[in-house]
């Protein structure tokens, strides 16, 4: 039987961070959750500053095309294709299409996701199934449509995850997002390990953004309760006081994942303390509690 030591002796080399930056000119990226927030963001920063071909899929049919159009003007080489990552055939399509078009991937940036807030017994048993199916299956079949085409090219290329500092931490009003992203950094870790039995070629990172400024909060329906409204305006202004701007955000994530970080975040030393604060409450088995005051601000 393979016992995990072995797998750290066996695969630990594969591990690593790479010691040679990935070059991105002339190689392909597919964003999801393209046509706005990050995702635009990292669309425009592939095609425009670093010559990515650039596959845009979105299901925001108005934003995406208008997207593709203001890039196509500026010179660059851009696909845009509609698609709901829910769905695993229309990501299956968009793996084929993009193959067609431009060849094999050098980037796949699974993005698209959705915020909703609520108490958690008063959430709608739709709009749960909508958060899950979009935050987490979306990523799913993100992979399972790209991976295989991606180890099989035997080219040096990227999967890169996109789940949150909320992926590491825990909040209440959120907890539809909260579960889904800390669903995606667990994916992420294991899909890292899986890959590094197969391959040494393709990189997976977990990219964990922090306060970015970006329209997540100002989309989520009005609220009713107003508790959840209070949270829902407190979020809304932390972001605008306190975000990075999403270019910025893209440059930053960009960076990390060429030099082949595993973990890619727009705020480090934020991560990092969340990240503590939540290993040592699992440590300690303490009952949940949340430091709000220190959850986005750090001097």
């Amino acid at each position: 039987m393979v016992t995990l030591p072995d797998l750290i002796k066996t695969y630990g080399c594969m591990m690593t961070e790479s010691t040679n930056n990935m070059v991105w000119r002339d190689g392909v990226a597919v964003i999801t959750g393209a046509a706005s927030g990050i995702g635009e963001a990292l669309a425009r920063h592939a095609a425009c500053k670093l010559g990515m071909k650039v596959v845009l899929a979105d299901i925001a049919e108005q934003p995406l095309q208008g997207l593709a159009a203001e890039l196509s003007e500026q010179g660059c080489e851009v696909l845009a294709l509609r698609t709901d990552v829910a769905d695993a055939a229309s990501m299956i399509q968009l793996a084929e299409k993009t193959r067609s078009h431009f060849g094999d991937v050098t980037l796949l940036i699974n993005n698209a996701g959705i915020e909703t807030l609520g108490f958690s017994w008063e959430i709608p048993t739709a709009q749960w199934e909508k958060i899950l199916r979009v935050n987490i299956h979306g990523v799913v079949n993100g992979v399972n449509a790209f991976a295989g085409a991606m180890l099989d090219s035997g080219k040096r290329c990227v999967i890169a995850n996109m789940s949150s500092i909320a992926g590491v931490s825990i909040a209440p009003i959120q907890a539809s997002y909260v579960m889904s992203k800390h669903a995606v950094l667990s994916f992420t870790e294991c899909l890292h390990l899986e890959m590094a039995m197969k391959s040494d070629k393709v990189q997976v990172s977990a990219v964990l953004p922090g306060p970015v400024k970006t329209k997540i909060f100002a989309s989520v329906a009005q609220q009713h309760d107003p508790v959840v409204a209070e949270h829902h305006q407190a979020m809304i202004d932390l972001l605008e006081a306190n975000g990075m701007t999403a270019q910025a955000a893209a440059e930053t994530i960009f960076e990390q994942l060429a030099k082949g970080q595993f973990w890619v975040s727009t705020h480090p030393e934020m991560t990092a303390m969340m990240a503590k604060q939540r290993a040592a409450n699992l440590a300690s088995l303490a009952t949940p509690f949340m430091l709000m005051d220190s959850a986005f601000n750090i001097d």
